[in-house]
This record gives C-alpha cells, sequence and structure tokens, in this order.
C-alpha cells in the first residue's frame, strides 16, 4: 500500500514537473519571441516637435518657428555636469544600473502607497518618463501603464543610457512653454545649459515634478525648498560635498523669465526669403521646417541689415508713398547681406527685391557694353550721338530714342562718356549694332531670368526685371566673371546637428576676367567730372558723400528710379517707385535711390581697409591716359586727361590733336623730365 502511495506521489511530483517545464519554455517562447518583435520592430523614432532657430552670419539667432512651445535639442556634451547630475539625484540614482525598472524602487512605492491608502510616492524611472513624454498621454488607465512598459523596454532595448538621458533632458517640460534643459536654463536664467551653476541646476531639476507648483516664478519659496532637497540628494550620492551644497544653498539667483528668440521683427523679408528657400532649394517640407528643430545658417549681415533698414526710414519722407527694394550681395560668393524687400512689412508683406519686376532703365546699360566689349569695342569706341530715328522691320517701324533733356554732343563719342552720362542714342546704336539677341545672351549669362523683350528700347531698360537680378549680374562684374547666384542659406542642419543642406560653391567662370574689369572702370566714370562734357556724369549728385572709389550705374523711367554699383566686396541695388507704377514727378522722388545706395555703401564699408575694395587690374590690361573727347592718348595739350584701361592690344595707337595749336606732340600728358647727366644715372 505504502509503494502505491509513492508511486502515486512520484507521478503527482512528475506531473507537476512537466507542467512547470512547459509553462516555463511557454514563457521563455514567448518572451524570446516578445524580445524578436521588439528587435523587428527597431528603435522608435525619437523625434518630438523642435524649435527651428534662424542664425545670421555671424552666429546670431534672427527668428524661430514652433508650434507654442519651445524646444531646442542640446547634445549631452552641452549640458552642464551639475544639471545632469542633479535629475539623476532626484528622478532616478539607478539609471545607470537598472533595465528600465526599478524594482527595488517599485516596491517601495507599492508600500508607501498601501499604507496611505493613496498614492503618496511614485516609482517611474527616467526611462519611463521619457517613453511617457515621447509617445503617450497622461491619462492614468491600465492601457497607458502597459504601453508605457512596452515602450520602456523598446527605448532600453534599442538606445544607449546617454541617448536615452539625453532624450529626457530636451522633452520634460519646466514650465511657461519651456520644454527640455535648453529651453528652460534659456527662459529661466538667459543662458545656455552648459553655462548653468550647481544652484542653477539643483533649481531647474525640481521643477519637472510639477511645473505650476515648483517653478520659481510661481512659488519660489516652494521652488526653494525643492532645490535644497536636490542639493542634499546629491550630496548623499556623492556627488557634491556639504561645502558645495551649502554654498549653492546661498547663492543667489536671478531669474529673466523670458524667452530669447521669437518670429523677429529684424530683417522680416529676409526672413521670408529664407523659409521659401528652405523649401525650393533645400527640399524641405513645411512641418520640417517649422517644428523639425533645424538650426538654419544663413547670409544676413545683421550690421549691414541695420543700416540698410536705418538709411530707407530715415531718407524718404514719412510723408511719401514711395516704395523701395534693396539688397546687397557679396560679390565673390552671391551671399546676400541685407535686404529690404519694403517700407513696412507689416502694412506690406509683398518683397519689392525679389517679387517686382520693374523696368531697369539704363542700369541694364553695364551688360550690354559687357557684351560690346566682348564683340570688339573698347572704351574709346566713337559712335554719334545726336537726335536719331530708327528705322526697323525693313522700314515699316520707328523708334526715336532721346537723351535726358534731350542733350547731344552732336558729334562721336566715346563709349566710356557715354556710360558716363548715359547716352540714350550710343546705347540702341551698341544695341542694334550687335544684334538684339547679344544683349538677351548676356543678361541671362549674369543671372537675369526675368523674360527679355526683343526690342530696341532693351537697351533702355524698358524690359522688366528684378531687384536680385540685377545685383547678381553686377555682382558678377565686380567678381571678374565667377558665376554666382543670390544665396540666403548657407547650411542647414537638424536636431542632432548632421548637415542636411549646404549651399553650393562656385567657381565657373562665364564671363573674362580682363574685360569684367575694363568695364568696372568705366563703370567709375559716372562719378568722374572728367568725363562731362554735352552733358554731365549721371553720379555728379552724390560725389560729394563718396570717401572711396566705386562703380556704378543709375537708371530712371518714368515710374521707376534704380542705383547700382559695387566695389569688390560688396555690391548693392536700390529700386523705388510707386506700387501701381505712378509716374514719379518730383525731384525729391528721383534722388532717393540714389542718396539710399550712396549712404548704405558709405556707412556699411566705414572704417574698413580701402585696399580690400580696390579694383586690381588683371596682368592683361593696361592703363593708358585718354582724352574723354578723341578717345585718344592724352598730350599735354589736352586740357584733362583720364587714366582708362584696356585689354593689352586693344588700347588706342594714335595721339589727340584736336587741342594742338603750335604746341609740339607729347606722347603723355606729363612734362618731359630733363635729361639726366652720366653721373646722375650712376648715383640714381
Amino acid at each position: 500500500m505504502e509503494a502505491v502511495t509513492k508511486e502515486k506521489t512520484w507521478r503527482t511530483v512528475r506531473i507537476f514537473f512537466f507542467l512547470f517545464l512547459m509553462g516555463a519554455t511557454a514563457v521563455g517562447i514567448l518572451l524570446l519571441s516578445f524580445f524578436l518583435w521588439i528587435k523587428v520592430l527597431g528603435p522608435p523614432p525619437l523625434s518630438i516637435p523642435q524649435s527651428t532657430l534662424y542664425y545670421a552670419a555671424d552666429g546670431a539667432v534672427i527668428g524661430e518657428s514652433n508650434s507654442g512651445q519651445k524646444r531646442y535639442w542640446v547634445s549631452l556634451e552641452d549640458v552642464s555636469p551639475d544639471a545632469i547630475d542633479s535629475i539623476i539625484a532626484i528622478e532616478d540614482r539607478t539609471f545607470y544600473e537598472h533595465k528600465g525598472f526599478d524594482v527595488k524602487r517599485i516596491g517601495g512605492a507599492m508600500l508607501a502607497n498601501i499604507k496611505s491608502m493613496g498614492k503618496v510616492q511614485g516609482a517611474s524611472t527616467i526611462t519611463q518618463q521619457y517613453a511617457r513624454n515621447l509617445f503617450l498621454t497622461l491619462e492614468k488607465t491600465w492601457t497607458r501603464k502597459l504601453l508605457e512598459a512596452f515602450y520602456t523596454i523598446r527605448l532600453e532595448f534599442n538606445y544607449s543610457k546617454d541617448d536615452i538621458l539625453e532624450g529626457y533632458l530636451n522633452t520634460i517640460s519646466y514650465g511657461h512653454g519651456a520644454y527640455g534643459i535648453e529651453a528652460a536654463s534659456q527662459f529661466y536664467f538667459g543662458k545656455s545649459a552648459n553655462e548653468l551653476s550647481l544652484a542653477e541646476s539643483a533649481m531647474l531639476a525640481g521643477i519637472p515634478k510639477g511645473p505650476g507648483i515648483y517653478s520659481p516664478l510661481v512659488s519660489p519659496k516652494k521652488a526653494k525648498e525643492r532645490q535644497h532637497l536636490i542639493l542634499t540628494a546629491m550630496e548623499k550620492t556623492g556627488k557634491i560635498s556639504a561645502a558645495e551644497k551649502e554654498t549653492a544653498k546661498r547663492e543667489k539667483l536671478h531669474f529673466i523669465g523670458k524667452h530669447p528668440h521669437h518670429k523677429t521683427d529684424f530683417a522680416p523679408y529676409f526672413y521670408d526669403v529664407v523659409k521659401k528657400e528652405l523649401s525650393s532649394k533645400a527640399g524641405l517640407d513645411n512641418r520640417i521646417v517649422e517644428l523639425g528643430g533645424l538650426k538654419v545658417f544663413t547670409t544676413l549681415d545683421v550690421h549691414y541689415q541695420k543700416i540698410a533698414e536705418e538709411i530707407v526710414q530715415k531718407t524718404i519722407s514719412d510723408q511719401s508713398e514711395i516704395q523701395v527694394g534693396f539688397a546687397a550681395m557679396e560679390p565673390d560668393t552671391g551671399y546676400v547681406k541685407a535686404l529690404v524687400g519694403g517700407r513696412d512689412y507689416n502694412e506690406s508683406p509683398f518683397n519689392r527685391a525679389v517679387q517686382a519686376v520693374r523696368q531697369p532703365g539704363s542700369t541694364i546699360k553695364p551688360i550690354l557694353y559687357y557684351a560690346a566689349l566682348e564683340r570688339g569695342f573698347t572704351p574709346s569706341t566713337m559712335l554719334r550721338s545726336e537726335p536719331t530715328t530708327f528705322r526697323l522691320d525693313g522700314m515699316h517701324q520707328e523708334y526715336t530714342p532721346h537723351n535726358f533733356n534731350n542733350q547731344y554732343a552732336n558729334e562721336e563719342v566715346t563709349m566710356a562718356q557715354a556710360l558716363a552720362v548715359s547716352d540714350n542714342v550710343y546705347a540702341v546704336k551698341t544695341h542694334l549694332f550687335l544684334g538684339q539677341e547679344a544683349l538677351i545672351e548676356t543678361a541671362k549669362k549674369m543671372g537675369i531670368q526675368s523674360e527679355l523683350k526683343k526690342v530696341p528700347s532693351l537697351a533702355l531698360g524698358a524690359s522688366g526685371v528684378k531687384v536680385i537680378e540685377l545685383l547678381n549680374a553686377y555682382s558678377m562684374i565686380a567678381n571678374g566673371g565667377t558665376q554666382v547666384e543670390p544665396v540666403f542659406i548657407t547650411r542647414v542642419e537638424d536636431y542632432r546637428g548632421k548637415v542636411i543642406y549646404e549651399a553650393p560653391a562656385f567657381k565657373e567662370k562665364v564671363l573674362k576676367p580682363e574685360l569684367t574689369f575694363v568695364l568696372s572702370h568705366m563703370m567709375t566714370g559716372m562719378f568722374d567730372p572728367k568725363l562731362s562734357g554735352y552733358a554731365s556724369v549721371t553720379g555728379a549728385s552724390v560725389v560729394n558723400q563718396m570717401s572711396r572709389e566705386y562703380a556704378g550705374k543709375s537708371g530712371s523711367t518714368n515710374a521707376d528710379s534704380w542705383m547700382a554699383g559695387f566695389t569688390p566686396k560688396l555690391a548693392s541695388v536700390v529700386w523705388t517707385g510707386y506700387d501701381q507704377g505712378k509716374e514719379m514727378t518730383s525731384t525729391a522722388d528721383k534722388l532717393y535711390a540714389k542718396n539710399i545706395w550712396i549712404r548704405f555703401m558709405e556707412e556699411a564699408l566705414e572704417g574698413q581697409d580701402e585696399k580690400d575694395h580696390a579694383f586690381l587690374p588683371p596682368a592683361n590690361t593696361v592703363a593708358v591716359p585718354i582724352d574723354p573727347t578723341s578717345g585718344k592718348i592724352a598730350t599735354t595739350s589736352c586740357p584733362v586727361f583720364r587714366n582708362t584701361y584696356f585689354v593689352k592690344g586693344t588700347e588706342p595707337a594714335e595721339h589727340c590733336i584736336i587741342h594742338l595749336e603750335d604746341e609740339p606732340l607729347e606722347t603723355s600728358p606729363r612734362k618731359k623730365e630733363a635729361k639726366k647727366r652720366w653721373w646722375e644715372k650712376i648715383f640714381e
């Protein structure tokens, strides 16, 4: 009987052992399947809405886009060690030891809650809190708890502890719309997270438990008590000494209570162009731009922009309805350094610098004359300036251009003088002589994309262009012929610092350097009274405001006034006029463009070395003293002469004789030096 009983007992034991083994195997298979599933799912995405910041060329923040929550992602290396230690000390002391859950802490919290018959203690780890911030709502349900555990396991399984801690520090709420340690540091203390002191770090670490309770701006007393609690916890964990704790307790903190960044009123037209180019050139969709935590590095020069905005405001009368479009560019790179699209962005966000298409008037002529230089013209090429009617299309059409105030030389003039006084007859003759396609092709080569009409009046700017296009063309003349295009964004980084867009570098030469220099020097003539004759040079009204050499060209129509010009390091273009194309009749309205341009250039370049902005001739050019009237080599009989640059081999060979009376011919406007004796030559 006893043997039978033992047999039954062993049979029962074997059955239970088998069932236990089967159950354990099933649990093991389930766990293995679960972890395999976790592995197949891969790492959960850590992207959350982040504020996108816009930077000027000097690194200053000029704008921000967000969803109303301030979020600026920073790496763990860019957070003060005290801030990290204080968070770990109060939130999760065993963070680097556990695998997502602190079992001992969970047990202690359960006992405490049972004893008090309520929830008095929490046990969520940093990983659990991060999972909640990323993927879940704050509702207190079993479903949410299970999902929180699921995401916690996924985070621990796929990311390092440092990755999790970095993500947590960048997502927790510090109240007042500040999310993450960097936004909180900026809001409360006006500094970056890597600059936080021990006392400041402990103060911030206490806020996430209840921003509405422990914010120092809400309850200074409770915030201070929690700061002391955290400092004590840091002492217990060995992160600080007792002396450091007491020093931090006594430190007086100064709170700012202001977010540092917003969509700025500064350079709003520039800001709009940047946002558009993030889509058109960088290929980013609007949500990524607004909430992707991007760092957008722009070309804006804050100093130049302030000068431009102030000069526009001061120069144009408050009583005038005249509008303005202005842009400045670095010729070598195409970087747009300043931009004004109108007098008041709030009244009209229409950007007249990049959107408006207006007739450029005579500012188109340098492009025409570059085409002429390429086809054999020189600064001394002579054409007759007189009232002229051109018969076109087999004599069926006529076109009669007029010079300003109907002033004509009624004789031949040089291209250099024609450009300086803006002779329209000379320009139209050149345009028709070259063939009307020449100007159109050259303009396209220089970056003008607006459609240009194939008409004789194109030589006088009768076909509309944009301010930014004309600036691009003038920049290529200034830089020696290298192809550029307007650049507003140098690079874009994602919230991790990875470069996702970078502006291209320009190296291709599309114009001839020697010809662009010859043209540039001709364009300095608009400010040189030596080239005045039958008409005054067009820059005469601003010469007294100049402190250095500039190349430029003005232009006007009945409804438009332009001024464009450059040094080799800075180019700018101004347009003024009425939005609806109303005719400008007052003298003041017609002078705004020139005055804005010269005042900007002078203030922008003030204090900069003139050598850095000097026009340096290429090796294959030569300067020759030229009589402005004849276009030939000047002699001592010539009343004035102007050193003029030519491509070597194209300079005039003949001397001017129109001023000779009984004087012998001189080969230079300078007096001949006395012949030196042989001993003077030895000791010279």
